[in-house]
């Protein structure tokens, strides 16, 4: 297994392998990265790695502000994530290859990467201006029967897709123009999912592309039957979700 040290870019969000992720970068932490990541030559990658939070804010509170609004901001490489902020992120990221990085007038960074190799955390140092981690390289292997859970997987998203868009009452891609290898699949599938951070991250880490296949197969069927049996509950239980600050 190869071993790589990278910087670490934690987020409320899961990066799959081929995915486009742009970044708004304005934390000091953040932007002391990219600083460092213009160095890079210019034959080299610029890489760095995306984790998702388990445990912390993406952003570190820089204010007193609600509910706390005596709370001290915090400030370094690691706030908002703890003392251990290994403990704070999920154990399997994202490898991004930052093909834009492109500084504002005000010192903030707008950026376009894309998600490349999947890695296991291992450790991270918080003795630099920004996260470090030492990252174990995963390889993807096509398990068993990958290629016809493809095919399977690929009629089920159509399905969810024309599911979800009568519920929203708008169009969605037809998705004649998916890809039929089964490991872009199965990660273009977990990317376009409405699904919460906990199963993409499940989906993101499973052993090969089968097992991933398979959950997703799992998955959008339940999905589309759910939002079929939408138009037929009653108001109330649409209204018995968390409620949102924002």
């Amino acid at each position: 297994m190869t071993t790589v040290r990278l910087p670490l870019f934690p987020l409320n969000s899961v990066l799959f392998p081929g995915l486009v992720l742009p970044l708004n970068i304005f934390e000091e932490r953040y932007r002391a990265m990219m600083r460092d990541l213009l160095k890079t030559p210019e034959d080299e990658p610029r890489r760095f790695a995306v984790v998702a939070i388990r445990d912390g804010h993406e952003v570190a509170a820089t204010s007193p502000g609600m509910p706390d609004q005596t709370a001290v901001p915090q400030r370094g490489p690691s706030a908002g994530f703890g003392d251990e902020p290994l403990k704070a992120f999920h154990a399997v990221g994202c490898i991004a290859d930052a093909a834009t990085i492109r500084e504002r007038a005000d010192g903030s960074f707008e950026v376009l990467a894309t998600g490349t190799t999947r890695v296991r955390l291992e450790s991270v140092d918080a003795s630099g201006p920004y996260l470090t981690a030492d990252l174990e390289e995963l390889p993807e292997e096509p398990g068993e029967e990958a290629g016809a859970l493809a095919e399977g997987v690929l009629r089920a998203f159509r399905q969810y897709q024309k599911r979800l868009a009568g519920a929203r009452e708008r169009s969605l891609a037809t998705g004649a123009d998916l890809p039929d290898e089964p490991s872009v699949v199965s990660y273009l599938v977990a990317a376009a999912a409405m699904l919460d951070v906990p199963a993409k991250q499940r989906l993101l880490q499973a052993p090969d592309t089968a097992a991933r296949l398979r959950e997703e197969l799992t998955l959008l069927r339940a999905e589309t039957a759910i939002i079929r049996n939408l138009p037929s509950l009653p108001a109330s239980e649409l209204t018995r979700g968390p409620t949102s600050l924002n």
